[in-house]
């Protein structure tokens, strides 16, 4: 039985151990998977994605024309559940002023005209910039935006997208309502309505129509719609649209197309000579560029352009599009994701350097001047102006990924930033050519529930008994997703080293003031991305891990519960959690929770209550439910006069490994945690004594 993202439940622990302490029975754990080009990472899981997804959009398409319908999506109707669309957990206001269909915004919608393109994408109301830069950059890939646009039914207003997300691909479906910016024209005042005579035909066919009357993302093609349909796609992958607020490009391009990303300080490159041959030259190859600035300092300019360096704006995330040598010179085409506002030093559109023997560089260059977004840099400018390169690799048909994921617990705030709480291990048959990833899960979609802590990491990697380091990852960042090392490994065992970093949230969380039905939901999320863990502790989510729909096929809750109870025999279930949380009921009177009469310990694991019957357990005694999700009457815990607990993550974080390395040599890969219990302080300072 497939158990698909829950699956984590079912590996609970497998390959993980504590080190100075007793090692689980399971073998460590090893998906490795096969890519082909252009550019997406192919695995298994793609196959299954691009096949549910032109399933789902199929069987839609075919409902809907027997009903005469067009296709509604209720987990993401912004029409009637606006707010869960727009805001997620956050109090950020979007304002739009009208829900509308495709078909009644464009004249002639098309979702592709003459292709996508770099110069289609034009930002909108939402500070996206990151994720509009990586459409820009994945648009100059000829063939690679057809990849992960899946399948359509435009008539009936059903589309159907794949997204990488940690290890996996996911498919998401949407329908083709937009929020828009034009009221309607009974919301006019009486002076409005009067620029179009009073006559709402001619308003609804002007103001409200055109790609131009979006709240958000839009193409600069009129009458084309993957732009805004394929932002939607994003936002319902990650809660909400403002969950797309800030970010990074080489991020977005990961998430597009399971690629492996780096940030790249300028001033941190050695030959500029090398970088410029080996590096951007190979744009739109295997590679992807993006490139931004970092906020400048308005102590000293207090004018309105104090974020702006020569047209180029701070904080603000470009795409490089192409690289080329004409003449002697180095130059390169960027575009800025608004569509406008462009760059004005040397080589800009019109600028004094254009004499008439340069004129043929901009065909060669594949550019046109006008006020498009899309300007020319010269390398040595691109270097000076620049502080921040994201290079995303894309991967081919030569390489595999395997991957392993813990729930780590991490030393409290005062502990030293140090080795030795966490480590993976890695072990190769031949020589390969590796790329080693560290990250975190992308916690876009369950913002506000982090904890009070943001975390950054590294790690080193070293040849399984020397002393001597190998290689160690790329710089670590608070505000990025993952570091990577790229290296020539040779055939045998390795162990790779984790340092936690850690600083504080400048903001709170959990505020009272959450919207309940949304923080259901996004536990949810939350839960199942944890659930890719080693380690995953099922009953610290307790009634977030809802039942996947592939398992309910077909059977009764009779069925699901004898499968269950057969599962939990299995040894892999021996480290399963008992019980489910209850709901909270406000207005109850508190009692000691009980289990079919019986009295239990309410003591909360983690913050969160769980009802069990002791702390020692037989296999006669245990329970394991798949539907934990689900209440019965074995469980009630009524409470009252109490704020309702959930677990924090302050002090945990998932991190995972991900390996690629040549297909004829797949790495095996096993993650170990420190045992607590266990003072390795006198081990240091011995070691330390002999080094002297």
């Amino acid at each position: 039985m497939s158990l698909s993202w829950i699956s984590g439940i079912s590996k609970l622990a497998s390959g993980t151990v504590n080190l100075f302490s007793h090692a689980l029975d399971a073998s460590p754990a090893q998906t490795s998977f096969e890519q082909e080009r252009p550019a997406l990472l192919v695995t298994r899981e793609l196959d299954n994605a691009i096949e549910d997804c032109k399933k789902k959009v199929a069987q839609i398409s075919k409902t809907c024309r027997a009903k005469n319908r067009r296709y509604r999506d209720t987990e993401f109707d912004i029409r009637n559940d606006k707010d869960l669309c727009l805001h997620g957990l956050s109090r950020y206001t979007y304002a739009p002023s009208d829900v509308q269909r495709v078909s009644d915004i464009f004249e002639d919608p098309q979702f592709f005209i003459d292709g996508p393109s770099s110069s289609d994408l034009v930002q909108g109301g939402i500070h996206d910039c990151w994720f509009i830069a990586a459409l820009a950059g994945t648009a100059t890939a000829p063939g690679l935006v057809e990849k992960f646009c899946v399948a359509r039914d435009e008539l009936v207003g059903v589309y159907g997208f794949v997204f990488f997300r940690d290890t996996t691909w996911v498919s998401v479906i949407i329908d083709d309502l937009l929020f828009t910016a034009i009221p309607k024209y009974e919301e006019l005042h009486e002076d409005e309505k009067m620029l179009y005579h009073k006559n709402k035909d001619t308003y609804n066919n002007t103001a409200r129509r055109g790609g131009k009357s979006l709240l958000f993302a839009r193409s600069e093609t009129e009458n084309e719609t993957w732009v805004p349909l394929i932002e939607k796609a994003y936002a319902k992958l990650h809660g909400n649209y403002h969950s797309l607020d800030a970010g990074h490009t080489s991020e977005a391009i990961e998430d597009l197309t399971g690629g492996v990303s780096s940030h790249i300080q300028t001033e941190d490159i050695l030959d500029v000579d090398r970088f410029w041959t080996e590096e951007l030259l190979n744009v739109n190859q295997d590679r992807l560029f993006g490139c931004h600035f970092y906020p400048l300092d308005t102590q000293r300019r207090r004018a309105l352009d104090s974020q702006t360096a020569n047209g180029l704006i701070a904080n603000h995330a470009y795409s490089v599009l192409r690289a080329a040598e004409y003449n002697g010179k180095r130059f390169l085409v960027i575009r800025n994701p608004w569509g406008r506002s462009e760059w004005t030093g040397p080589w800009s559109d019109g600028s004094k350097e254009w004499t008439r023997e340069w004129l043929d560089a901009l065909s060669a260059l594949g550019h046109v001047f006008g006020n498009d977004g899309q300007f020319i840099m010269e390398y040595k400018d691109f270097l000076s102006y620049w502080q921040c390169i994201n290079r995303t690799l894309l991967f081919d048909s030569t390489w595999v990924m395997s991957s392993h994921w813990l729930q780590v617990p991490a030393r409290p705030f005062e502990s030293i930033w140090a080795f030795g709480d966490v480590s993976f291990t890695l072990s190769l048959k031949s020589p390969s050519l590796t790329i080693i990833v560290l990250s975190e899960l992308d916690n876009r979609y369950f913002r506000g529930l982090e904890g009070n802590s943001i975390w950054a990491f590294d790690f080193i990697v070293y040849k399984k008994g020397e002393a001597e380091e190998i290689a160690e990852s790329s710089k670590s960042l608070f505000n990025t997703r993952s570091v990577n090392v790229e290296l020539e490994l040779e055939a045998g065992e390795y162990v790779i080293h984790v340092r936690l970093d850690r600083d504080a949230h400048t903001k709170p969380t959990w505020p009272k003031s959450y919207n309940q039905r949304t923080l259901a939901r996004v536990l949810a999320e939350k839960a199942k991305s944890c659930s890719i863990a080693e380690n995953f502790k099922s009953r610290e989510h307790g009634m977030s891990i809802p039942i996947p729909r592939s398992l309910l096929a077909g059977r009764d809750l009779a069925t699901l519960e004898q499968e269950a109870s057969e599962f939990v025999r299995d040894d892999a279930f021996k480290q399963a959690s008992i019980g489910v949380p209850p709901f909270p009921q406000n207005d109850a009177v508190h009692s000691a929770p009980t289990l079919d009469g019986e009295a239990v310990d309410d003591s909360p694991p983690n913050g969160l209550h769980t009802a069990k019957t002791d702390n020692t357990l037989n296999d006669s005694e245990e329970e394991f439910s798949l539907l934990a999700a689900i209440p019965d009457k074995r469980i009630t815990v009524p409470y009252a006069n109490k704020d309702w607990v959930f677990p924090h993550d302050d002090n945990t974080v998932y991190i995972g490994l991900r390996v690629y390395t040549n297909k004829a040599a797949p790495a095996v890969l096993g993650g170990q945690l420190r045992d607590p219990t266990k003072d390795l302080s006198a081990l240091a300072k011995h070691t330390a004594k002999l080094s002297l």
